[in-house]
């Protein structure tokens, strides 16, 4: 089973169905080039994107799918089934929303439980200190920063340095920062603060997202 190296770079992996790079094709070739570049792992979405990235990709690679349902607020590999997918995919690690959201017919630490039991290491995407300390309790290999700022309320610019720092000092397990990561300051930031590694997705794999970044420096056209 493959971990995370200490000090690794993970590139996320994944683009929403309205971004012209969906699909596993692209995804596959995505992480072909982020392994080009010294990625030291691969974040995806999906059992089609996560199969198609280990067929091309010799990484680390952390598995999620995400699925939305009107009972809960919880995307991020919300059951165990979600979680079967990315096993059969190929994923090492699956990575699945640990807060202490409440969510139908399972917690957070029984989900980390049964993830367990499949094989695979297991990644708590968590969004405070207590998700944090409960996730490591129940038995998760990493604790990630992934979805602080997006519980509730206006999402913030920066990254959530801080709590990298309150649970590097707080857990024994690996803590990985993922969230808003965009610049390479951001990471000597989080590997300061105590992070075992450090995810980046769009400030990478978006090419929109990007281009539009730059676009909002630019004069007006005309």
């Amino acid at each position: 089973m493959s971990g995370i190296p200490n000090g690794a770079l993970v590139v996320s992996c994944q683009a929403r169905p309205d971004n012209p790079l969906h699909g596993a094709d692209m995804m596959a070739a995505m992480a072909r080039a982020a392994a080009a570049g010294g990625a030291g792992g691969i974040r995806a979405n999906g059992g089609a994107d996560i199969a198609a990235i280990r067929r091309v990709v010799d990484l680390p690679l952390i598995g999620i799918v995400k699925r939305e349902s009107p009972e809960t607020d919880v995307i991020i590999t919300p059951d165990l089934d979600a979680a079967t997918e990315a096993v059969t995919a190929g994923a090492d690690i699956v990575a699945l929303d640990a807060t202490l959201r409440p969510r139908p017919g399972t917690t957070a630490a029984e989900l980390i439980a049964a993830v367990r039991t499949l094989g695979p290491l297991v990644m708590a995407d968590v969004a405070a200190v207590a998700d944090g300390e409960a996730a490591a309790a129940a038995g998760a290999t990493y604790v990630a920063t992934t979805l602080s700022g997006y519980t509730g309320g206006a999402v913030p610019e920066d990254p959530d340095i801080d709590l990298v720092a309150a649970l590097a000092a707080r857990l024994d397990v690996p803590i990985v920062a993922e969230g808003r990561y965009a610049t390479p300051e951001h990471v000597r930031a989080a590997f300061a603060a105590g992070a075992h590694a450090v995810v980046i997705g769009t400030a990478i794999t978006d090419p929109r997202a990007i281009t539009r970044r730059f676009l909002a420096a630019c004069p007006p056209l005309g």
